[in-house]
This record gives structure tokens, sequence and C-alpha cells, in this order.
């Protein structure tokens, strides 16, 4: 865990740590994905008969892995391994022996029937990182529940303060119940490498998506602190309900997404003064209406009377353009297809193609997080298996014959 200096050369953060990955869907594997992408060795053990439930639950094409499952597992390894065989449980048992980091987010007292509960692992491996991701903690009344990303939405409040104030609760886009409890259970993980540098002891690491997407909506807990009530859906406003302009306008070209948000802080005027400017609008800047973010915010509808026409006649590329260079907080409403063939984008690495066996070229989107000394160039997602030699042949010392003979026997 803490080579020399030489050895440091070329080598990514999280070089020479090494994961033994039993997650499956989106959670787990965002999080395992997140720890590749920083370096680690990331072995995602499989059932060898259809892997992992997302390679197959989400695809186009019968026999072809999903592109969910290839978005969520890039730069991995895949084994395959029978738990249900006592010759598997060894198997596993002597990988969990090399691991730094043990990763599960089986439905509630799955991974504990199969005997690999975190007192089971601690005792193979005392330094392992053991971490579990559940829909509700443990001790909750739900704890048994299953869960999804919608369902994380749901039970943590996401979907409560999105929509429009007079409409159904929505689900917000992003998968923040799934892909971001699996974001917080890797700062964890990496939380807990560090300690054990000076420990020498592994721990267990429990996040549960309600509490993470409890953690993402802590803003809408000041609303409810000011007001002394529920925080409200909004629609595109901030959630605090506070400040004027906050919106998304329509722009010129009627498409679905041709709009642009435009937002002027509340901690001064200087945004909205600049803003009546760029617009053609001075005449407004003394006006009792809008004198501070307070005024705005009651007189809303009235700053979206002003902003909506100059909106409309431009393009929501211009509209940001011309504010941004201003000095005045704008973000078109960019849709997938724009990001994807952004060459910007395609230059800084956050979307890259890699070859896949089967699919072919494959663009996806990489890692956000840029570090001087640490790269990993991004790797398609493995096919199921795939890594079956080498990995019990180089790492746990079976011959080819004796690999060969336990995927005959259907162990691996």
């Amino acid at each position: 865990m803490r080579p020399t200096e030489t050895d440091t050369v070329d080598r990514p953060a999280l070089a020479g740590v090494r994961v033994v990955d039993l997650t499956q869907f989106e959670a787990g594997t965002s999080c395992t994905e997140t720890l590749a992408w920083l370096g680690a060795e990331v072995i995602k053990v499989e059932e060898p008969k259809r892997g992992d439930q997302g390679r197959g639950a989400s695809t186009e094409r019968a026999g072809v892995d999903s592109y969910y499952f290839l978005l969520l597992n890039a730069n991995k390894r895949s084994v395959t391994c029978n738990l249900k065989d006592p010759r598997g449980r060894d198997i596993l048992c002597r990988l969990i022996e090399q691991a730094d980091v043990f990763v599960e987010n089986f439905g509630p007292g799955v991974i504990e029937r199969l005997g690999f509960g975190y007192d089971d692992v601690s005792r193979v491996n005392p330094r392992i990182i053991y971490a579990q991701i559940k829909g509700f903690g443990s001790g909750s009344p739900y704890q048994d529940y299953l869960a999804f990303d919608m369902i994380a939405q749901a039970v943590g409040g996401a979907m409560s303060t999105t929509g429009e104030p007079d409409g159904r609760p929505l689900k917000p886009g992003p998968t923040i119940g799934d892909t971001g409890t699996g974001l917080h259970t890797a700062i964890g993980i990496l939380g807990a490498l560090y300690q054990r540098q000076s420990t020498g002891r592994g721990q267990r690491i429990e996040v549960a998506m309600q509490d993470a997407v409890i953690n993402f909506c802590r803003i809408a807990y000041s609303s409810q602190m000011m007001w002394g009530k529920p925080a409200p859906r909004v629609g595109n406003r901030g959630v605090m309900g506070t400040n004027a302009p906050s919106e998304a306008y329509q722009c010129k070209g009627g498409g679905p997404n041709d709009y642009c948000y435009i937002y002027t802080t509340r901690a001064a005027n200087h945004h909205w003064e600049r803003l009546l400017r760029v617009i053609g609008r001075d005449d407004l800047i003394d006006d009792p209406r809008f004198k501070d973010n307070t005024d705005r915010w009651e007189h809303r509808d009235e700053v979206d009377e002003v902003l909506g026409p100059w909106v409309a006649q431009r393009s929501k590329r211009e509209v940001m353009e011309t504010l941004g260079r201003a000095g005045i907080p704008a973000g078109a409403v960019f849709d997938t297809d724009e990001l994807i063939n952004d060459p910007y984008l395609r230059e800084r690495g956050m979307f890259a193609t890699v070859d896949h066996p089967v699919r072919g070229p494959l663009t996806m989107p990489g890692w956000p997080v840029k570090m001087s000394d640490s790269c990993v160039p991004l790797a398609s997602a493995p096919l199921l298996g795939q890594d079956n030699m080498d990995v019990y042949g180089q790492l746990l010392g079976y011959s080819p014959e004796e690999v060969r003979a336990l995927r005959a026997q259907e162990v691996i």
C-alpha cells in the first residue's frame, strides 16, 4: 500500500489495490467502476451462466451484453464462480485472501446466506475493506425491502422536491439513487484504505441508498428550516425558493431542449444589474419590484416576463455565450447527443471510444476526475468470464487443465 517513489512512476492512484467485486445492476457497479478508473484491479465475480443480471436485463439484442452493462463495468476483469458449490466458495475465499476490498450489493440477507457476511470475510482476511450497498440501513423498519434507483429517489426525498408546484412528484433524470450511492461508497472505501495504513485493520462500510439520496438533498432542508414546512416542488427554480431569475427560458428553435437556464446570485444585485444591461432594460435597475432577491422572488412572474422575449429571439448557445461573457450565470440545456458529439468534451476525455469484442466501437462517458499524477485509459467492460484463465491461473495458481475442468463442471 505504500510503494517507493521509483515504483510510483506512471502508476495510477490505486495501483496495487485489488477489489473483489460481487456487485450487480448499477449502485454497486458504479462504486467498483470508480475504483477501477482510479487504477485498482477490479475482479468482477459473476454467476457462471448469466453473470451480472445487468448484462441481459436491458439488452436489445438477445445474448449480447447490454449498453447498460457496458457503461457500468468499464476497466474491470470478469471471472465466473458458482457460490452455491463448495469448490466455488473455496475459490472466492482464495480471492478474498489476496484482496484489499470486497464490495457487494445483493438483496438483503443474500450475501450472508452464501456464507460471505462481514464476519466470515474478515476471518479470512482481517485487512479487508468490506463494503455493502443496501436500499435501507441496518435497523431500518424497511431493511429487508428491495430498492432500485427510483425507490431510493422516492424514499430519500428527491421526488418530493422535483416537478411543477401543482404537479405530481417526478423522478429526477440522473440516477443519484444508484450511481450516487455507489460514489458515496467509493469515498468510504478510499477513507478506509487510508485509515488502514495506520491501523492495519480493515472495516465494514454500509451505505444505504435512502441515506445517500438524503445527503444529495441537503439544500432542501434549508427550505424546511426557513419556512417550517416540507420543501415544496418549485419546477426549475431553486429549491430554497428565495431567488429570481432562476429558471430555464425557452429559446429560438422550438426543440424540446431549446432552453437556457439563467440564474442571478441571491447574495447581491450585480448579476441582476448586468443582466438588465445586456438585454437593454437598464430602466429597471432602480425598479422597487426588483430591488433585491427577496423582491425579485415576490415578483418572479414579472421577472420572467422581462427576460422571456429577449431569450426567445436567440438560440440557446447564443443566450449562454452572450450572458456568460457578461459575467452572468447561464447554461444551455444540452441533450445527450449534443454532449457526446462535443469536440471539447471528446478532447478532454469525458467521452472516449473503446472497442468491444461484440459491440464493436463504443463511445461512452469517461471518469470526470482529472489528476496530475494518475491516469487510467478507458477500457471496455469484460465479456462474462473472459479473465478466468488469467486470474485463476496467475493469481491462484490453477493450471490450465484445472481451469478447464472447473468450467466443465460448472464451478466457474
